[in-house]
């Protein structure tokens, strides 16, 4: 279900509303498996964003403070309808989780001691870990795919600086950052040396 000039605006702005309404609203798990399912959604379903550009979002969507899910929502909103996407993805993103916790605030102690609750959430957290699994491993192979040496590099040295050595995530998306900055300025002054 591909953008074309046929659609109106409103009809784009309704299948974004309710596409990040379904996404937001069965996501367990976090930012990182929204991510995963709008890459599905809005890259393989609808063919609305391809596949390298979606990667630069979830890296504007990470790189950005607050929540994935809701920076996310902005970056793909504004891409496919401006300021009008932005705020339809931002509240049908926010619509399930608000709803869920307000629900969960006036029944917490039922919830609390309840042994059904508590084994269903265990078992959502394992798969959790595997859909998060699965995205590092597609995230991975999409930096891999760009055949740079340095770039996979960078994605080596974040990993084990994060994981083994627990190099604090802010530095390492600073420097992350910083590595592509140059990287952009390097190829963009040796492509107008040989012009």
């Amino acid at each position: 279900m591909k953008i074309n000039e046929n659609q109106s605006k409103w009809q784009i702005l309704k299948q974004l509303f309710l596409s990040t309404l379904m996404l937001s609203g069965f996501t367990f798990g976090g930012g990182y498996v929204i991510i995963t399912l709008m890459k599905k959604t809005f890259v393989d379903d609808y063919g609305w964003i391809d596949e390298d550009e979606m990667l630069d979002l979830v890296a504007i969507a990470q790189s950005a403070p607050g929540a994935i899910a809701v920076n996310g929502a902005i970056v793909v909103g504004y891409k496919l309808a401006g300021m009008l996407g932005v705020l339809t993805a931002v509240i049908a993103t926010i619509i399930p989780p608000f709803t869920i916790i307000s629900l969960i605030a006036l029944f917490y102690d039922a919830f609390r001691e309840n042994t059904f609750i508590a084994l269903m959430l265990e078992g959502m957290q394992a798969g959790v870990g595997a859909v998060i699994t699965a995205v590092v491993i597609g995230m991975g192979q999409q930096v891999t795919n760009t055949k740079s040496p340095l770039l996979i590099a960078t994605m080596f040295i974040a990993f084990i600086a994060n994981y083994i050595f627990n190099v604090n995530v802010m530095l390492i998306i600073l420097v992350a950052a910083s590595i592509g900055l140059i990287q952009f300025f390097f190829n963009r002054n040796k492509g107008g040396m040989t012009q």
